[in-house]
């Protein structure tokens, strides 16, 4: 099931992913060295041309200073947590109920249930852009915090749910049958028995679920029109400037926004991985 070790493969392919490990981190990393290189420099530079050479002199502080200066960027920090934490919760609170329901209990139709749930995951996001955007206008939620949130949670529990379900589905029912068998009701076995040990799943999930909704541009973009509740997505094109665009500050701006995901990854790393290998570790 698993590719054999690369310790007990032969020399020649012992040598072959030597040589293609630190080629393909290079051509990965390329871009980000790109940004950062980008940042610390002035625009006069990148005007002259010079986007890879050694800069003329180094602006680090300088564009950082900028970034915070001539935008609202903590503004849109604040409001990329405001719309992510509410969003990770909602999907995560959902999706554990629906893959608990769905993994415990037999009856007719689960499955097209979890398939529904499934095909929704490959629906393009953009055939649902003026619907979606017509029923915030119906609701009344439109160019508000709660009309990314409440979208954001419909749109990721699909995901969650078909990634709880299976988790749960793992798990010794034989606790469930036992616990049912003393008179314990579902929620209790829901919140005692079910959520504990599926604690490492929750922590990969939240961390993906993270790294998805604090990135998204094209939703924000649909539902939020006033400034002053952008998230940092869409608050970055206010770098870009009207006449011309200064890279410079782009790429510390981006460095900006892409920091709060690389923590939260970092935070939660140790409970990312064993959430992710919880499933490959049953018998």
């Amino acid at each position: 099931m698993f590719p054999r070790p690369i310790q007990e493969r032969s020399r020649s392919r012992q040598l072959m992913y030597k040589v293609a490990l630190p080629i393909s981190l290079i051509i990965w990393l390329l871009p980000m060295i790109a940004i950062v290189a980008t940042a610390g420099r002035s625009l006069s530079d990148l005007n002259r041309g010079n986007y890879w050479g050694m800069p003329s002199e180094w602006a680090f502080i300088e564009n950082f200073a900028k970034v915070f200066g001539s935008s609202s960027i903590g503004t849109y920090l604040l409001n990329s947590v405001i719309i992510t934490l509410p969003s990770i919760a909602g999907a995560l609170f959902l999706s554990t109920l629906a893959g608990a329901g769905l993994a415990l209990y037999k009856f007719r139709g689960r499955f097209l249930i979890l398939a529904l749930f499934i095909a929704g995951n490959f629906v393009p996001f953009q055939i649902l852009m003026i619907p979606v955007r017509q029923l915030t206008l119906d609701l009344g939620v439109y160019d508000t915090y709660w009309g990314v949130i409440l979208f954001q949670i419909a749109f990721q529990t699909g995901f969650c749910t078909f990634f709880m379900r299976n988790f749960i589905a793992e798990l010794p029912f034989e606790l469930v049958e036992a616990a049912r068998a003393e008179g314990v009701g579902e929620w209790q076995i829901l919140v005692h028995i079910i959520v504990p040990l599926v604690r490492p799943a929750l922590a990969a999930l939240a961390v993906l679920q993270f790294t998805f909704i604090w990135n998204d541009f094209f939703w924000p973009l649909i539902l939020i029109q006033s400034d002053e509740l952008r998230p940092i997505t869409l608050g970055l094109t206010v770098l870009k400037g009207q006449y011309i665009s200064s890279f410079n500050l782009l790429a510390a701006g981006s460095l900006i926004a892409a920091l709060p995901p690389v923590m939260m990854f970092f935070a939660m790393q140790k409970h990312f991985i064993a959430g992710l290998t919880l499933g490959a570790s049953k018998g």
